[in-house]
């Protein structure tokens, strides 16, 4: 009967630590799924904005032909946007859009009948809209990953979430902070 207690606290023991990495184990299943739920969030909305440049451009290009260098990036940076891969990618396509279109609306604001044209303030209100869930996506997301990674990091989590195949993801950032200052200005 002595090993009985010894066996007994052994085994309660192991079934605290087995129900623990259970728990924690699920735990970051849950929170690698709403991640990549969340970046599919954000790729959906990028697609959206894509799609709507290139009836931003013809419109645009009707009243300003000649300025071929500005459709030109814009076009290059909806590309890039479109064939991002990751976070990393994504986040440089997103500075390069956000330069391409403070260009288109650079043009534009020196036509105003452009301005006024019904088309062209239906996607201004579009792309206004679209922004705004991009970044409302991309808050849910870094949420996300700041969740996921700080439960990769704490101890004792530490010691095996990476053998389990989990590993800390990519926050969506912007590289030039000075495009968080004076984002794209889509108001006339």
């Amino acid at each position: 009967m002595e090993w009985l207690i010894p066996v007994l606290i052994i085994v309660v023991i192991v079934a605290i630590i087995g129900i623990y990495l259970w728990a924690t184990y699920n735990s970051l299943v849950t929170l690698n799924v709403r991640v990549d739920e969340a970046w599919s969030d954000i790729t959906v909305q990028l697609k959206r904005r894509a799609d709507l440049i290139p009836n931003l451009i013809e419109t645009v290009k009707g009243y300003a032909a000649h300025e071929k260098g500005v459709f030109e990036s814009v076009t290059k940076a909806r590309a890039e946007t479109l064939s991002a891969q990751g976070p990393a990618e994504a986040s440089v396509a997103e500075n390069h859009m956000q330069a391409a279109l403070k260009s288109i609306f650079a043009v534009a604001e020196a036509y105003p009948q452009l301005q006024a044209s019904q088309n062209f303030l239906r996607l201004q209100s579009d792309l206004v809209d679209t922004e705004d869930k991009i970044q409302a996506a991309r808050r849910f997301y870094n949420g996300g990953v700041r969740e996921l990674n700080t439960k990769i990091k704490v101890f004792p989590n530490n010691v095996f979430a990476r053998r389990l195949g989990f590993a800390e993801r990519d926050f969506f950032e912007v590289a030039d902070i000075t495009a968080l200052a004076e984002p794209p200005r889509v108001q006339f």
